[in-house]
């Protein structure tokens, strides 16, 4: 009797001896499950007409101050624009301000740099709240924006809502020559 309670605690020794460690080492990998990043996009009632636009933004965690950039690219611009048409969602509680919004001539970030603004454009901004609570944002430049191959952001520097979920912002442009804005494409935006 005494001889298999010496060996079961000779066992657990060696256990021990294997388990903690590999408990202790694994933990930190455990923690950042919640950071993994997914590689899918779901869109809801998504048509043949949606057109998906790059952003990007410095921080995604609520509450947060964040810049975000949602950019307009060469292939996003078939003419030159007159006015851009900015509609933001109902749900994206955030204090906007003319001050904190601004319109550039941007290098979209990659491998090798961070994304920045390279030339700020002249223009006017005026946001819009309807009956329903619905707002814009319509950017008015002093010149028309060119369709060559350089890429534009608009650019707002705000605080983050305070409720997390996706945010689908909608952008329609004015071409030079008309007197309508026709739909250029739509920026989904993360907040955790």
């Amino acid at each position: 009797m005494f001889k298999i309670t010496k060996k079961l605690t000779l066992n657990f020794k060696v256990l021990r001896f294997f388990i903690i460690p590999t408990i202790l080492v694994s933990t930190p990998f455990f923690n950042k499950i919640q950071d993994a990043k997914a590689g899918l996009e779901f869109q809801w009632g998504q048509d043949s007409n949606f057109r998906q636009l790059k952003w990007f933004q410095k921080q995604d965690k609520r509450k947060f101050r964040n810049t975000i950039y949602f950019f307009l690219r060469p292939s996003d611009r078939r003419t030159d624009l007159l006015k851009i048409n900015l509609a933001i969602p109902k749900t994206f509680k955030s204090t906007l301000n003319n001050e904190k919004i601004s319109f550039c001539k941007v290098k979209i970030g990659g491998f090798e740099g961070r994304t920045k603004c390279l030339e700020d454009i002249p223009a006017d901004f005026e946001i819009k709240t309807d009956e329903s609570g619905l707002r814009s944002l319509d950017i008015y430049p002093y010149s028309p924006i060119p369709s060559n191959k350089d890429s534009y952001a608009i650019v707002f520097k705000i605080f983050n809502p305070k409720k997390s979920g996706l945010y689908q912002f909608h952008s329609f442009g004015q071409p030079e020559g008309k007197s309508f804005s026709s739909y250029l494409g739509s920026w989904t935006i993360v907040i955790d």
